[in-house]
């Protein structure tokens, strides 16, 4: 049985660099639309795509609403389907206006590949997302370990991601001097630092606690006092392997080098959680986490700005629509407490133009 097809790689191929290129889709993006024509391909025998026929999306449709997950045995999420079906039509019309096939395929065989309106709607719908509490951070910042040099870096790093709100792409990839204790930020520096989209701005400390802000600055006094590291070296810096006595290999202090990968970050925040005792909440779950709490505490549009601002957001919007969603036993207070309204620290009016300038000022798309 054909396990490819030489000619659909090369046409692969092709589309997977225009969508890196030139529709600038970053890595994971563009790893899920070739997993989605391999799974095309699978199932439709690996037929040359020069032989695509509408009847293979219909088909394809239907085999793959009908699919296990071979994890828990239950047919795939309608997120999942649209996601596949969505990747192979951008696809199909990509290979219609291609040499070659501009004669074989038209751009509406690609409409075949969509769901009914109410499958969308379905595929659409987000379930509420699982976010920590300041409190249950705190929690697992109370009982972590912070003997060893491992388990002060895994104390500090956990710290650091609730006061900055960074990625974890970014944190893996800061150095030293790209964190300033004075003033009370990080900056992030493209150049340097694997920032979203490659956008450079400084990140100033989240208002957690003094507590929060003593873990990361006695990490980064322990880096520079007592190790003698430089504004190059990592901020958070990789573990040492080394080979024990019994030829096994173990953990055996910091190595002076950057993590290749955020995968470490991770399991760090999984173990710490677990030993907690609460359920794994990952690093970029802090993020919804300091949203909430600019929420809660932000007073004026203008501060919210500035909260989403340091964030790494260029519009309120994004920080809203990404993050801001309210939980709903914090929209069952917010309800009722409007049943009881105080009047606001700023006249409407003032509110309102406010809003108003700050909206105008935003960027366009």
């Amino acid at each position: 049985m054909a396990r490819h097809n030489a000619h659909n790689e090369r046409i692969k191929r092709e589309y997977l660099i225009f969508l890196k290129e030139a529709k600038r889709l970053s890595d994971p993006s563009v790893d899920n639309a070739a997993a989605a024509l391999h799974r095309f391909e699978a199932s439709n025998g690996f037929k040359d795509f020069r032989q695509f026929h509408r009847q293979q999306a219909v088909a394809f449709k239907r085999r793959l609403t009908e699919e296990k997950n071979e994890r828990t045995g239950k047919p795939l999420s309608k997120a999942t389907v649209h996601s596949v079906l969505a990747a192979l039509k951008a696809f199909v019309q990509w290979l219609a206006g291609r040499p070659g096939f501009k004669s074989r395929i038209n751009y509406s065989d690609a409409e075949y590949f969509n769901l009914t309106d109410k499958e969308t709607r379905e595929a659409r719908t987000h379930t509420e997302r699982s976010v920590p509490t300041l409190g249950q951070i705190k929690h697992v910042l109370g009982v972590m370990p912070a003997i060893t040099e491992i388990e002060r870096r895994n104390h500090a790093l956990i710290a650091f991601t609730l006061l900055t709100g960074a990625r974890d792409g970014a944190i893996v990839s800061l150095k030293l001097k790209h964190i300033d204790l004075v003033e009370g930020r990080i900056m992030q520096d493209a150049r340097e630092v694997r920032t979203k989209f490659s956008k450079s701005f400084p990140t100033y400390f989240f208002p957690v606690g003094n507590d929060v802000c003593q873990i990361v600055q006695a990490w980064v006094d322990f880096l520079r006092a007592e190790k003698l590291w430089s504004n190059d070296d990592p901020l958070f810096p990789a573990t040492k392997v080394s080979q024990g006595n019994n030829q096994q290999f173990r953990a055996s202090g910091l190595a002076r080098k950057h993590w290749s990968t955020a995968s470490p970050i991770r399991d760090i925040f999984r173990k710490a959680f677990e030993h907690a005792g609460l359920p794994y909440f990952h690093p970029h779950s802090f993020r919804d986490t300091l949203t909430q709490l600019g929420e809660q505490i932000c007073r004026t549009p203008e501060e919210f700005k500035a909260w989403s601002q340091n964030v790494g957001h260029e519009k309120v919007m994004t920080t809203f629509a990404s993050y801001g969603a309210v939980a709903t036993t914090r929209q069952a207070v917010i309800i009722r407490r409007l049943s009881n309204p105080v009047e606001p620290d700023i006249p409407s009016e003032e509110l309102v133009e406010k809003i108003r300038q700050i909206v105008a000022r935003q960027p366009s798309d």
